[in-house]
């Protein structure tokens, strides 16, 4: 990269213009954590936490979120998103649980920030939902893992086993 695409000649934010951009489906994966105390995981999956489901209400803060990362992230484009899945998986050897998101479109600009977005949210909304258990949980480890088309083409972390 040369040049930061976000700013103009003269130094100024500006959102890029994508409208000569030829449309493509475009994917994005991202994942990240929330590490807790072994007795805050064994809660959840209990479905003991006083807030209710933890695993329901953190994938659609999620999808919510990502749907709505033009209104949280400066200069990002709003896009009409096709594809929003957010995955919740308890990990016992964190102890914790472990988010992934996958976006698509069929756009001009990619879905790495609704990918990400997602993520951030769904961890956050865990850490919301559990804290009365656990006021030392770490959401950690919020990544970008994968994505395709686009103009600069497709992307797989070479580190898929470095996990938190």
């Amino acid at each position: 990269m040369s040049r930061l695409t976000h700013l103009d000649a003269s130094g100024e934010a500006s959102m890029v213009d994508v409208g000569d951009k030829d449309e493509t489906v475009r994917m994005a994966v991202a994942e990240g954590a929330v590490i807790m105390q072994a007795g805050t995981l064994a809660a959840i999956l209990a479905g003991n936490a006083k807030k209710g489901d933890v695993f329901g209400t953190a994938r659609i803060a999620g999808i919510m979120a990502a749907k709505r990362t033009h209104e949280l992230i400066p200069l990002c484009h709003p896009l009409p998103l096709t594809r929003i899945a957010v995955e919740i998986e308890p990990d016992e050897a964190l102890p914790g649980l472990r988010v992934s998101a996958s976006t698509r479109v069929t756009g001009r600009t990619g879905v790495e920030m609704e990918a990400l977005t997602a993520v951030s949210v769904a961890c956050l909304t865990i850490y919301d939902m559990a804290k009365a258990m656990d006021r030392a949980m770490t959401i950690t480890n919020i990544r970008l893992t994968q994505k395709s088309g686009g103009k600069s083409g497709d992307f797989r972390r070479d580190d898929p086993g470095a996990r938190v």
